[in-house]
């Protein structure tokens, strides 16, 4: 009869033990520092790393334009600048944003006056009639609309910047929303910290960059653990790039109810089996 207890107090006993493995490897969730940190040193260890070159916006069809002009004569200058007078109706039109609850930049950045470009590349300025842009940058155009207005006017002064220069970001971020950028220059560590960076959930090293090059979508993948980082051709962002940050397995462990709902399953097993245990070792 002894014996008897002895057998199934010893295989309660690894029941028990079965049972709190699985409750503990079920509930860990700790992470690795290296799946979290940024910028980690590579395999040589250095501490300097060339930057890649630095992007240059080029004009295409479809792009809305700001362009302001200036001289000696405000009056004359005027005649150039049909928009200055149309307020723009939002503060996104110039860069910010309310986040993923408020008002889309997308839809701010429609209501900004400025020059469309059409189909096929050309905008039309008072004056002086169609200049093809596409394929410039804003400082190019800039110099040929120097040119032209010197007929016109004493000294003039250009300013030219792209209005609908926006990136969209995506998944596990603090802010998922399309951002418009004032600068026409921004970087993928930039543009998260924008977005309030990436959750806890967040794979950080593998952060997918969707951009479009000659008329295809380029799929781009990004370790943010890396100063590698740094020498990526996806480390300055492009007008129109989408960026994602994929979901980890602990996302899916917190919205899949099995995994909610399992812990809390073992554990009370284990407290019976702790009962039980203990209750055949007094018999």
């Amino acid at each position: 009869m002894t014996m008897f207890y002895n057998t199934r107090n010893i295989k309660v006993i690894y029941l028990t033990i079965f049972i709190f493995a699985a409750v503990a490897f079920t509930l860990s969730s700790c992470v690795d520092q290296k799946q979290i940190a940024y910028f980690q040193k590579g395999s040589q260890d250095h501490d300097t790393i060339t930057v890649a070159q630095a992007f240059v916006p080029k004009i295409q069809p479809g792009d809305i334009l700001s362009i302001s002009v200036g001289s000696l004569n405000p009056m004359a200058s005027s005649f150039f600048n049909p928009y200055s007078a149309m307020p723009v109706t939002s503060d996104n039109a110039t860069g910010g944003n309310t986040g993923a609850g408020g008002s889309s930049a997308a839809t701010a950045q429609t209501a900004a006056p400025g020059f469309l470009v059409d189909s096929a590349g050309i905008i039309e300025i008072p004056l002086i009639g169609s200049i093809k842009v596409s394929g410039l940058g804003t400082s190019q155009l800039r110099e040929v609309l120097k040119k032209r207005l010197v007929i016109y006017l004493k000294e003039p002064t250009v300013n030219v910047r792209f209005l609908n220069y926006k990136i969209s970001i995506m998944g596990e971020v603090a802010r998922p929303s399309v951002y418009v950028i004032p600068n026409e220059q921004i970087t993928l560590p930039e543009a998260l910290s924008m977005a309030g960076d990436l959750t806890i959930f967040g794979k950080r090293d593998n952060v997918l960059v969707i951009r479009d090059h000659n008329g295809k979508k380029e799929f781009g993948h990004v370790n943010l653990n890396s100063r590698e980082l740094y020498s990526s051709p996806y480390f300055y962002l492009h007008s129109n790039d989408v960026v994602y940050v994929e979901p980890g397995k602990g996302r899916i462990a917190q919205t899949d109810k099995t995994y909610q709902i399992l812990p809390i399953i073992l554990s009370a097993l284990s407290f019976i089996a702790i009962i039980f245990s203990y209750s055949h070792i007094k018999l």
